[in-house]
């Protein structure tokens, strides 16, 4: 089974159980992205909780625990795998990328042109906003957070998000969301520095065609294509596999990273 399809049926079960416990009493997964339990099991957002408590926010153990919980799984599981296997945005922004491909070209000027390391100064600007102005300040506007909570709660702002999100995409900034503005992004590349799944390239089967760069959203993270061995050490990978979906040389693959090499 191709990586994408598996992606796509993660972030699809995801949001259909908080649909079915939130609506149809299948208690397996409750609430949203940024409070939610799990087989009565109590989750948080992690980037979320820090803002409120930088807010001034007394939280509840549980709220804690669970923060600590979900920060933990995917500190260790893979880089950015939540933006890559659960965040929907991600499907809209792949979306949004085939059609400008399809339609017109991938390299259209953009409207907009922001460094990578736009989204960790607005990880620094959401918490210090939220410190001095007392809220969580990027929760309170996060894209993740309207679409998800649009989606598991059937609200009809889903349609009106959606097309902003596709508009913003294929007009203004192409990957603009994910690999440029998202602090969230931002805030699980910086805990998967020592994430255990990476991509490791094999340099004795590269045939150097590069359509592994061609597809990645994060094509600075695949420096050592057609040059050594070696694993995807960079964690603004996303470990959304598509590379290796696109890799006819069985080149790339997922593996545990070795750490003494």
């Amino acid at each position: 089974m191709k990586i994408v399809i598996l992606r796509r049926l993660t972030q699809l079960t995801i949001l259909s159980l908080f649909v079915l416990g939130n609506f149809y009493g299948v208690k397996i997964l409750l609430g949203d992205f940024s409070a939610s339990t799990l087989f009565g099991v109590h989750l948080a957002d992690p980037f979320a909780v820090i803002q409120l408590l930088l807010a001034g926010f007394s939280l509840g153990a549980n709220a804690i625990f669970g923060a600590f919980i979900v920060a933990i799984f995917y500190a260790l599981i893979a880089p950015r795998a939540f933006c890559g296997w659960v965040c929907p945005v991600n499907f809209l922004s792949e979306l949004a990328f085939n059609l400008r491909a399809k339609f017109g070209s991938t390299n259209q000027k953009r409207v907009l042109n922001l460094s990578k390391n736009a989204r960790y100064y607005l990880l620094a600007f959401s918490l210090i906003f939220s410190a001095i102005f007392g809220f969580a300040a990027f929760e309170s506007v996060s894209q993740v957070g309207l679409l998800v909570r649009s989606i598991v709660f059937l609200q009809g702002s889903f349609f009106g998000i959606v097309l902003c999100i596709l508009v913003f995409e294929i007009f203004i900034f192409s990957r603009g969301i994910c690999s440029h503005i998202c602090p969230l992004g931002a805030f699980y590349a910086i805990i998967s520095k020592f994430s255990l799944i990476r991509i490791s390239h094999n340099f004795q089967n590269c045939t150097k065609c590069n359509k592994c760069k061609v597809v990645c959203p994060e094509n600075q993270v695949l420096d050592m294509i057609a040059k050594r061995n070696d694993f995807v050490r960079n964690s603004e990978c996303i470990s959304c596999g598509r590379c290796i979906d696109v890799c006819d040389d069985d080149a790339l693959n997922f593996n545990i990273i070795r750490r003494k090499q």
